[in-house]
């Protein structure tokens, strides 16, 4: 089955969990009860679950479960900032491993969901069984300012120039507390157009090649505000990391088997920052993919999760 995914599959259990603070996180239990346990982490942070994140397991040999991470896709309420922040997702995901009963579990994370991954794998290192982590981001000032100041706008000046129109040219020093201004502003038309062309941005730089489905996808109204405002707010709040913290405590990763994919040229989240984390991590298996971007649908992305996802269903 390597890189192809898994046939559609319905969850076999969903619901609802009350984890205070106002929030009730969606969540869904896929593939057979009782076997290999493991958790989805999705990215954005705001992004939310789709049906194709379950495909990515053998619904045979995994129990997987799933979530929408505070204030995104059926979570509620919607595109809510309050208690929303990467240590109340830490504890979110402990709250879920213990309502369904589970030990320990392997731990999957993409993107926003491989730096939440790290950050839940080093305070939690006895509940994780497997990693595999892919687009590695580990949310530094350098990171954020790569792919919202200055960088990534080389490699795409006709998307970067969309990008600032809502931010007059006086503000355009700091795009992302600009955006914050409109995110978190009175103004609905206002937050509206911030919110879609934030989210049209990273819709539009995150594959090698265009992708129409993605940027559908970022384009949708209510999509656009939850992702945009909860990616804005924790890349504002340098995602309530120290510099460097999630490299700087990777040996709390000895001993949980790991494997690292990452595309060559993903724009939002450069290589270097993989490979740092493969030299903190050596015994966790790296590949590079050549001839992809940061999308996990990116056929030599996808082939090396499968086969990670396939081989750890074997453990």
């Amino acid at each position: 089955m390597s890189g192809q995914l898994y046939p559609p599959i319905e969850p076999y259990a969903s619901g609802m969990l009350d984890v205070g603070d106002g929030h009730s996180i969606h969540y869904e239990r896929v593939g057979t009860p009782g076997a290999k346990p493991a958790v989805f982490l999705h990215g954005g942070p705001g992004a939310g679950c789709s049906p194709d994140h379950r495909r990515l397991f053998d619904p045979a040999r995994y129990d997987l479960l799933l979530f929408d991470q505070r204030g995104c896709g059926r979570s509620l309420p919607h595109a809510d900032l309050t208690a929303n922040t990467t240590w109340h997702l830490v504890a979110d995901i402990e709250r879920l491993r213990v309502m369904a009963g589970i030990d320990r579990w392997m731990v999957f994370g993409g993107s926003w969901g491989s730096t939440l991954a790290l950050a839940y794998a080093e305070t939690h290192p006895d509940r994780v069984s497997e990693l595999i982590l892919r687009g590695i981001y580990t949310a530094t000032r350098a990171e954020i300012s790569w792919y919202y100041q200055w960088g990534v706008s080389q490699m795409f000046p006709d998307k970067w120039e969309r990008f600032v129109a809502p931010i007059p040219e006086t503000e355009r020093g700091e795009m992302v507390a600009a955006y914050r201004r409109r995110l978190t502003g009175d103004d609905p038309a206002a937050q509206l157009e911030a919110a879609k062309a934030w989210s049209l941005w990273e819709g539009e730089t995150i594959t090698l090649l265009p992708s129409p489905a993605l940027t559908g996808q970022h384009g949708d109204d209510r999509f656009a505000i939850a992702f945009a405002r909860i990616e804005n707010h924790y890349f504002h709040h340098d995602c309530w990391l120290e510099p460097d913290q999630l490299l700087r405590d990777a040996g709390r990763l000895r001993g949980i088997p790991g494997v690292i994919v990452h595309g060559r040229y993903d724009m939002p989240c450069p290589a270097h920052y993989a490979w740092a984390l493969h030299k903190a991590w050596p015994e966790a298996d790296f590949h590079l993919i050549e001839g992809a971007g940061h999308a996990y649908s990116e056929p030599g992305i996808l082939d090396q999760l499968m086969k990670a996802t396939d081989r750890f269903a074997r453990r």
